[in-house]
């Protein structure tokens, strides 16, 4: 499937999560991991990136970044491109190292830089390289022991997560990491690394808005900023209109289009209607006011005709050709 456009934004935190090609190791000892490190700090220094948070696994690693001077694409490519070449030469291999695209999430920072500052730094814990707290504490891997004061890395900016817990340093740092303790009993957080998870926008009443672009953690008011920068709010821009969609439906329910778009009652354009709501609001990204507008009902009837469309499209043949073209333009690059 073709892959979506990257999101990059100078001045907009961003999750960054690298990994080996194969899923192979991009690290095999703590010389790679200080080699590593040393670029990683360099170039912070060097390209006013802020960091709030770092984690180096075995096979990937985890980066909450924002950019101050430049696109944060500029400063990966330097830091993968410098890091595999002194890999393959330390190491006598040849051939690509991290997969061909690193992963970023645009992320909302005020509900969300705490709480991947703190998914970040708990991944040792996590997957079982450290036992508990208190070796995570220590553990020279991870920009958790920089905010308790036992390491240093040069560019990673304490101060500015620190002061969300307080003006003092030491109060700061033991409520720093009371919280990062209370995470561990929230286990995986599958809804702050993407993966096509659906995210909830807003709330209007009962109803639950939702997007589904895997780039961008953040809330629908969130969404319509990102749409101000011109270059983002083409790669965020809906491919098909929906005008088209509901022609297309409408041709393989043999209705006439505008019949889709009045206050008519029947089978056949009840599961049409289902059948536009789920593909508009689910697949491709329309608000539930723009496709209420468009079918003449509420966005309540919407929430519910996305649900019912869902299970139509699994049980009948006939729809999967509609939503295989929708996937494929709401894909490209």
């Amino acid at each position: 499937m073709p892959r979506t456009a990257r999101l990059d934004i100078t001045g907009v935190l961003q999750h960054v999560i690298v990994r080996g090609v194969e899923r192979r190791d991009i690290y095999l000892d703590d010389d790679d991991r200080q080699s590593f490190l040393d670029r990683f700090s360099n170039l912070l220094i060097q390209t006013g990136t802020v960091c709030l948070a770092w984690s180096l696994m075995t096979n990937h690693a985890h980066f909450l970044l924002r950019s101050t001077q430049g696109r944060l694409g500029h400063f990966m490519r330097r830091l993968l491109t410098g890091h595999a070449v002194t890999f393959n030469l330390r190491h006598h291999r040849s051939g690509h190292l991290f997969q061909n695209r690193y992963k970023s999430i645009i992320c909302e920072e005020n509900p969300y830089l705490l709480e991947l500052v703190r998914y970040i730094h708990l991944n040792p814990l996590r997957v079982g390289i450290v036992k508990d707290m208190a070796e995570l504490n220590g553990y020279p891997w991870s920009g958790h022991a920089v905010l308790m004061g036992r390491r240093e890395l040069s560019g990673q900016n304490v101060e500015e997560v620190l002061r969300y817990f307080g003006k003092r340093t030491k109060p700061a740092r033991e409520k720093y990491q009371t919280f990062v303790a209370d995470g561990i009993l929230l286990g995986r957080r599958d809804e702050l690394v993407g993966g096509g998870l659906r995210r909830v926008l807003k709330l209007a009443g009962n109803e639950v808005i939702t997007a589904y672009d895997d780039r961008i953690l953040g809330s629908a008011d969130f969404v319509e900023q990102l749409k101000q920068e011109k270059e983002v709010s083409e790669k965020l821009e809906v491919r098909i209109p929906l005008d088209k969609l509901v022609e297309q439906v409408a041709e393989i329910a043999g209705v006439q289009p505008e019949e889709l778009g009045q206050r008519r009652r029947g089978v056949t354009i009840s599961e049409a209607k289902s059948i536009i709501s789920y593909l508009a609001l689910r697949k491709i990204g329309y608000s539930g006011e723009t496709v209420a507008k468009a079918l003449g009902i509420t966005r309540s009837g919407v929430s519910r005709g996305a649900t019912r469309g869902a299970a139509f499209v699994a049980e009948n043949p006939k729809w999967g050709c509609v939503e295989e073209l929708i996937t494929k333009s709401t894909t490209s690059p």
